[in-house]
């Protein structure tokens, strides 16, 4: 759960709280850059959030009235874009934070957008999906001024899927009165979706590791690989990374892990998942916490489940080569502090994970042109990104003799002040 800003969290001292944090980050980055104190006044908060409460009909009739949120951080380079979660930990602090985010990976990429992000208040594991469909639809009527496919494009997130985003287009483009399929990404194939989405950010991902290993003379090729979290992106981040040839030893879920030296059978684990519900129990393989998964003897570590997961306390234990951040936030910024002095190399969350806003990019464009691609194609063209992104990060990094995570925040906030300077918000 996010912390209030004005009670941050905190866990042996570390500020947890993920808005502090990145704006900690901003705030350094614009002066390492150099820029004037303009460019962090704008950037350190969303320049718009619009909170709303709407009610749903039960399945049993009752009205219900659930709050829901969305950020547009900021839009000088173009439309806000970011996904929509549906959790009962949702608050106004998060959605600002990961807005804010948002717009970094954008700029990062390059990608022709700003920062945007929503999310409502509510627990889908104890509603139907009619219920969930009903809720969909309202919060689109709430917001529907502030979205739409020039203005802000909302994607899925956690608890939300093409089907949602398919409510979401339906809904959208009732309100409009002619089909609006830009309005969203993530959608389902058959009305305007991308293939390649649905493994986009855990694709990335992958790529950024071997963009990594190939900086440190290291051997993708049975490199011992371990992945925190087992939901969509962790578990097809650890069925690519074998894929791609490395040894997948541990990996994890919230009810706990497994190991194996030897290496796993991902696809096995997979299937094992889709019938048990849970990788708790998989044959041939020793249980293990998600404690003791972090610091297993490893090359690479991807962390792709909550945020806060490296902390100062188990950092000074961790013995991966590369740490990939396929979740938002997992390291600490202590935690950050206590890794790249020990040299391990951290492929930052605003890079490792952008992946799947680029894909969305895709979708967006093949939406507006009404012409779509191949898998091939879209994967293709998510590959060059990824590895252009990489590099000009980390020739940042070497330029001016700071982290790969200072140098992310200092190659997006370089483009985003570009951007205000020129429209003339800088004065």
């Amino acid at each position: 759960m996010v912390e209030s800003v004005s009670g941050a969290g905190q866990k042996g001292g570390e500020v947890l709280n993920p808005f502090v944090i990145a704006q900690q980050y901003v705030k350094s980055a614009v002066d390492a850059l150099g820029l004037e104190p303009a460019v962090y006044e704008i950037l350190k908060q969303p320049a718009k959030i619009l909170e709303v409460n709407f009610p749903v009909v039960m399945d049993d009739g009752s009205i219900k009235v659930f709050t829901g949120y969305r950020a547009q951080h900021n839009t000088a380079v173009g439309p806000a874009k970011g996904g929509v979660r549906f959790h009962p930990d949702v608050s106004v602090d998060e959605v600002r934070a990961l807005s804010m985010w948002m717009t970094f990976k954008c700029a990062i990429l390059g990608l022709p957008y700003g920062g945007g992000k929503g999310g409502v208040i509510c627990n889908p594991e104890q509603m139907s999906a009619g219920e969930i469909e009903r809720l969909t639809r309202a919060y689109i009527d709430a917001i529907a001024e502030v979205i739409g496919p020039e203005k802000d494009i909302p994607a899925p997130d956690v608890n939300t899927n093409a089907q949602v985003m398919a409510w979401m287009v339906d809904e959208f483009s009732r309100l409009r009165g002619y089909n609006a399929f830009g309005v969203v990404t993530g959608k389902p194939i058959i009305i305007g979706g991308s293939e390649g989405r649905s493994e986009a950010t855990a694709r990335g991902v992958v790529l950024t590791v071997r963009e990594a290993a190939k900086k440190l003379g290291m051997e993708l090729q049975g490199a011992r690989t371990v992945v925190q979290g087992f939901g969509n992106v962790g578990s097809v981040a650890a069925r690519l990374a074998a894929a791609a040839g490395a040894k997948v030893i541990a990996v994890s879920e919230v009810r706990g892990g497994l190991y194996n030296p030897a290496g796993l059978d991902i696809r096995a684990v997979e299937e094992f998942k889709a019938h048990n519900g849970t990788i708790v129990g998989f044959p041939g393989a020793e249980p293990i916490s998600n404690e003791d998964l972090l610091i297993l003897d490893c090359d690479v570590l991807i962390p792709a489940a909550v945020e806060n997961q490296l902390t100062a306390a188990n950092a000074p234990h961790i013995k991966a080569k590369i740490i990939s951040e396929a979740a938002n936030g997992p390291t600490t910024p202590e935690a950050d502090a206590i890794l790249n002095e020990r040299g391990v190399f951290i492929v930052p969350d605003i890079l490792a994970n952008a992946g799947g806003v680029t894909v969305s990019y895709f979708e967006w464009v093949q939406n507006l042109m009404n012409y779509y691609w191949t898998e091939d194609e879209v994967n293709q063209k998510l590959e060059a990104s990824m590895a252009r992104s990489f590099n000009t990060v980390y020739n940042m990094a070497v330029s001016k003799k700071v982290t790969m995570r200072q140098a992310a925040y200092m190659v997006a906030i370089k483009r985003v002040a570009e951007a205000m300077r020129v429209r003339g918000w800088l004065g």
